[in-house]
C-alpha cells in the first residue's frame, strides 16, 4: 500500500509539473500563434468587405499567419457584431465595424450586446464621404439654392435613403434639421434602388457614397452640390463641403473601424493597432484605397474609442428632433 501511495504521489507531482509547464508555455506563447478571424458584418462586395480584406491581407503579411475574413451579414450588422461581442477576448477574433455600429441603438431597442461596453476599439481605418446630389431637372445648382427651393415647396421635395441608420438616411435627417426644411424621407431596401429612382427622377435628392455617385455626376446624369465630410474629398477636390456651402459643422461619413471583444489584453490591442496603421500607411495601400474613395485615418485605440463614443452620443439627439 505504501508503494502504491508513493507511486500515486509521484504521478500527481509529475502531472502538476506538466500542468505548470503547459500553463507557462501558453503564457509565453507569442501572439499570434494561429490564424486570426476578421468578422465582416456585411455581405461580400461592399466597402466594409473590401476594407476587411485589405486589413486582413496586411495583417497576414506582417504576422505570418492567415487572417480569414468571415462574412456574417444580417440585421444591420447585428449578427456579426453579436458574434464578436461574445467571442473569447484573446485577439484572435476581430471585426470591421462601420457607421451602423453607432446608430443601431437608436433603431434596435433590444440589441444583444452593448455598443460601447462589449467592444475594444483598435483603430479607425478610414471613411468614405457622401456626395449630396440632385436630379439634373431640379432647379438647384447649390446647397443654398436647394434650401430655398425646399422652403418654397414645403413637404414636396424628397430625399432617397437606404436602410435606417445608414449614411444616406442620417445625412438626410441632419440636412433636414440644420437647414430647417420640410423634406420627405423615402426609404429603400438599399442604396442601389434608391440611386436608381433618383436617376429616374422619382425623387429629388440623395446623399450617396462618393465612389458611386461621382462618375454619374461627371457624366451629367446627376448634379453634385457638396460633400458631407469636414474636409473636401480627394476624389473631387473641386466640390465644396456642406460646411462651406452654408451649413457649418455638417459632418456625415461612412466610417470603418477595427474592433475586438471587450477585455482583449491591452498589449494585443496595441500590437494590432501598430501593425494595422503600418499597413494603412503603405503607399500602395493608400493609393488603392484613395481610388475607392476611402480617406485613410488610422490613429490610436483611444482616439478610435473617443470617435465611436462621440458618434453614438450624437445621433440620438438628431433623430429625436427630426422624427
Amino acid at each position: 500500500m505504501r508503494v502504491f501511495a508513493n507511486d500515486l504521489l509521484r504521478g500527481a507531482c509529475a502531472l502538476l509539473v506538466l500542468t505548470v509547464a503547459a500553463d507557462s508555455m501558453a503564457a509565453d506563447e507569442k501572439y499570434p500563434a494561429r490564424p486570426l478571424r476578421l468578422i465582416c458584418p456585411s455581405p461580400p462586395g461592399g466597402a466594409v468587405d473590401m476594407l476587411s480584406r485589405v486589413v486582413a491581407q496586411q495583417l497576414a503579411a506582417r504576422f505570418g499567419v492567415p487572417v480569414i475574413v468571415d462574412n456574417r451579414a444580417g440585421a444591420s450588422a447585428v449578427i456579426g457584431s453579436e458574434l464578436v461581442a461574445k467571442s473569447v477576448p484573446d485577439g484572435y477574433t476581430l471585426m470591421m465595424g462601420y457607421s451602423t455600429h453607432a446608430t443601431n441603438p437608436i433603431f434596435i431597442k433590444k440589441l444583444p450586446y452593448d455598443t460601447l461596453k462589449d467592444f475594444s476599439a483598435i483603430t479607425l481605418v478610414g471613411y468614405i464621404p457622401l456626395l449630396h446630389v440632385v436630379h439634373p431637372a431640379v432647379a438647384a445648382h447649390s446647397v443654398q439654392d436647394l434650401i430655398a427651393l425646399a422652403k418654397a415647396k414645403p413637404g414636396q421635395l424628397q430625399f432617397a435613403a437606404g436602410a435606417a441608420g445608414g449614411g444616406p438616411s442620417m445625412a438626410g435627417l441632419l440636412f433636414r434639421q440644420m437647414a430647417a426644411v420640410d423634406i420627405v424621407q423615402v426609404p429603400y431596401k438599399g442604396n442601389a434602388p434608391a440611386l436608381t429612382d433618383l436617376l429616374g427622377g422619382q425623387v429629388t435628392m440623395m446623399f450617396d457614397t462618393i465612389n458611386t455617385s461621382l462618375p454619374l455626376s461627371r457624366a451629367g446624369r446627376l448634379r453634385m452640390l457638396a460633400v458631407t465630410s469636414i474636409k473636401r474629398a480627394s476624389l473631387a477636390p473641386e466640390v465644396p463641403t456642406m460646411s462651406e456651402a452654408g451649413l457649418p459643422g455638417f459632418d456625415v461619413r461612412a466610417w470603418f473601424a477595427v474592433m475586438a471583444p471587450a477585455k482583449t489584453p491591452r498589449d494585443i490591442v496595441r500590437l494590432l493597432n501598430v501593425e494595422i496603421n503600418k499597413g494603412l500607411n503603405d503607399p500602395a495601400v493608400r493609393a488603392r484605397l484613395a481610388g475607392d474613395g476611402v480617406e485613410v485615418v488610422g490613429g490610436t485605440p483611444e482616439q478610435t474609442d473617443a470617435f465611436v463614443r462621440a458618434e453614438t452620443a450624437r445621433w440620438p439627439k438628431i433623430i429625436k428632433t427630426t422624427d
